[in-house]
């Protein structure tokens, strides 16, 4: 079931490729292997990998681009 969500245009889209989606679950659940915690509520149940497809499907994690490292630090010079 979850291969098939890895699978979804919507998903692959969102983050903007298949080696994208790929290389963000890859550092999501290497980071929850290592203890972090999930960033959604309902867990229970759920395999990692089903948490970080649910983390991506409701925003809570994103690529980070080099775009995005150079507009973060952008916004603390106005």
């Amino acid at each position: 079931m979850m291969i098939e969500e890895l699978k979804s245009t919507d998903l692959i889209n969102k983050v903007g490729g298949r080696f994208k989606l790929t290389a963000l679950v890859q550092k999501r659940l290497d980071e929850l292997v290592r203890g972090a915690r999930p960033l959604i509520e309902d867990t229970e149940g759920r395999t990692m990998l089903e948490i970080v497809i649910q983390e991506i499907l409701q925003d809570k994690i994103a690529i980070e681009t080099k775009d995005s490292k150079i507009n973060d630090t952008d916004k603390g010079r106005d």
